[in-house]
């Protein structure tokens, strides 16, 4: 029994490392780079994560070509336009303010500041209904009491 979990947790642990992937650099500078670039450019497919997290083929792919590319020589500045060319702002986790963009950055800020004014507005709206139902009310206890004072003297007479 016991060699049979031996060879149960080496089968498993093969599986474990088969996920990692090594990538060798000339100098520590490459490998800053690399590890800077995967984690700013977004998985097309997960989309809510760097594509050093993801597991995606495509993300795969993206790594692969980002080394290649440092391997190549070329700057991070130069490989982030290549990948913003071919797949657009939306590659970059901190895509650049234009105006095709704007509605990225300022949709947030404008939704919360209709949702500030709309909470406003109906907190007033119900601040004045509240004034304006005690008010009414008051105006008809007047009314109630002045037609029992009618009532009652119309019986009298």
């Amino acid at each position: 029994m016991k060699h049979l979990s031996i060879i149960f947790l080496l089968i498993l642990s093969g599986i474990a490392c088969a996920g990692v992937e090594f990538r060798q650099f000339a100098n520590p500078e490459q490998q800053e780079a690399y590890e800077t670039l995967t984690s700013e450019l977004r998985c097309l497919v997960c989309q809510n994560q760097t594509i050093a997290d993801s597991n995606a083929e495509l993300a795969a792919d993206l790594r692969r070509q980002v080394y290649e590319m440092l391997q190549q020589g070329k700057s991070k500045q130069d490989i982030a336009q290549f990948m913003t060319d071919r797949y657009g702002d939306f590659v970059l986790y901190n895509p650049p303010f234009k105006l095709k963009t704007g509605l990225l950055w300022m949709g947030p800020v404008v939704f919360l500041l209709i949702g500030l004014i709309a909470v406003f507005l109906f907190a007033r709206r119900k601040k004045t209904a509240s004034v304006l139902h005690s008010n009414t009310g008051n105006e008809n206890a007047e009314k109630l009491a002045k037609i029992r004072n009618l009532l009652e003297k119309g019986d009298q007479s």
